[in-house]
């Protein structure tokens, strides 16, 4: 079906026909759990947002601030074949495309209505990578340059995208991701036979790094280069958490990206991977918290509590079962202990840690309750600290 079908819809026809078939998933942190696993062929993808079932997601800033985002492509046609996705190569369902200028006006429309705050950009791709990367920074450059938009932009970076390209792309955005989708090219080849992870997928994300390690980012919108992102397809090609750990360990210490999304794999119909069952929900729960431990808590990927298949427990939190390993003979004494330390507790996260260590500059912290007026939940914790010497006096049962 050919890229320049749909130009005859509306705008808001056009991005209906995208929130048809986009996962609106949030960007944001995840620190609740999913409700339980989900019945066979039933998607993981949140609900769709109400107003007028535009592709509206929303973004949750560091200062835990939501922002409304518009979610959206270019174009839904592709000439990729990727097993897993609604707009693969001859998949039968009707597809739209914007012209970049239409585009931005129109979400410039959305922003002043106050609908949505930012843009999350991708697009299928047509012609090329290279050709559909420039329509991209194309509707980025009108936004920026001749409308005037100063707010959060997500630009997608597509497969085979030129270095100087990916360069542009930090100019104008706020943060800029390549989807690698699997950790190995073995497992890539399962699920888009046709992209090259080393190549197409990992080459502009070291690009971003090698920018932002070499040059200043004195051309960029607001003076600052952009962070960067990835997402990994989970439960599809066999990999294991092992493996998806790996490349995220990799990725957050090597090319400092941001986070990276763990996406649980739901079948769409009309695809290769359509009889495949959808992935628990609680599997890409864990692998968000491990890959926080990695990220923000000082673990090393040895440290993670693997099964003998690679895998994380689905019934434990990562850092609750290295804490019943290590700590129960050898708890902390939170009086004492360094921030590293203190990180290693369960319950116990970088704004606890903060709180403790400047609470103890001016007393000795004794019982729970003085953990819990400085804010911090001790359901967890207790069993594995020292309070002036002591194990907690109420310490709660390790297993419930």
């Amino acid at each position: 079906m050919s890229g320049m079908e749909g130009h005859h819809l509306e705008p808001v026809e056009k991005l209906a026909l995208f929130a048809e078939h986009m996962s609106l998933e949030p960007e944001e942190e995840r620190t609740t759990p999913p409700p339980g696993p989900l019945p066979c062929g039933v998607s993981p993808t949140p609900p769709r947002d109400k107003r007028d079932h535009l592709p509206i997601a929303t973004l949750t800033m560091p200062n835990g601030r939501k922002m409304p985002v518009l979610k959206t492509l270019l174009t839904s046609a592709c000439e990729r074949n990727c097993y897993y996705c609604p707009f693969r190569a001859g998949r039968n369902f009707r597809r739209a495309t914007f012209r970049p200028e239409e585009l931005a006006n129109t979400f410039m429309d959305m922003h002043r209505a106050g609908l949505v705050e930012g843009m999350f950009l991708s697009s299928g791709i047509i012609r090329g990578g290279v050709s559909t990367q420039d329509r991209l920074l194309d509707t980025a450059d009108i936004l920026r340059n001749k409308l005037g938009y100063r707010g959060y932009l997500h630009l997608k970076l597509m497969p085979g995208a030129e270095r100087a390209q990916v360069e542009r792309a930090m100019q104008l955005a706020s943060r800029v991701s390549t989807n690698l989708e699997a950790p190995t090219s073995e497992r890539l080849a399962r699920l888009a036979p046709a992209k090259q992870l080393v190549e197409e997928l990992l080459q502009p994300l070291r690009w971003v790094e090698e920018i932002r390690q070499t040059q200043l980012p004195h051309k960029s919108w607001n003076g600052r280069w952009p962070s960067t992102v990835t997402q990994f397809v989970v439960g599809a090609a066999g990999e294991s958490d092992l493996e998806l750990l790996t490349a995220t360990s990799y990725l957050y210490s090597r090319l400092r990206l941001r986070r990276t999304y763990f996406s649980g794999f739901h079948p769409i119909s009309d695809t290769p991977l359509a009889e495949l069952p959808p992935t628990d929900p609680w599997r890409e729960h864990r692998l968000y918290q491990a890959s926080f431990l990695l990220r923000d808590y000082g673990f090393d990927l040895e440290e993670l509590p693997f099964t003998g298949d690679g895998n994380l427990p689905l019934h434990h939190d990562p850092k609750l079962a290295w804490a019943q390993q290590k700590l129960i003979s050898q708890p902390v004494e939170l009086n004492r202990a360094d921030r590293e330390q203190l990180l290693r507790v369960p319950g116990i996260g970088p704004i606890s840690a903060d709180a403790i260590l400047r609470a103890r500059r001016q007393r000795t912290l004794r019982d729970l309750s003085d953990l819990r007026r400085l804010g911090i939940t001790t359901k967890n914790l207790a069993p594995f600290v020292l309070l002036n010497g002591r194990r907690p006096l109420q310490q709660l049962p390790l297993f419930p």
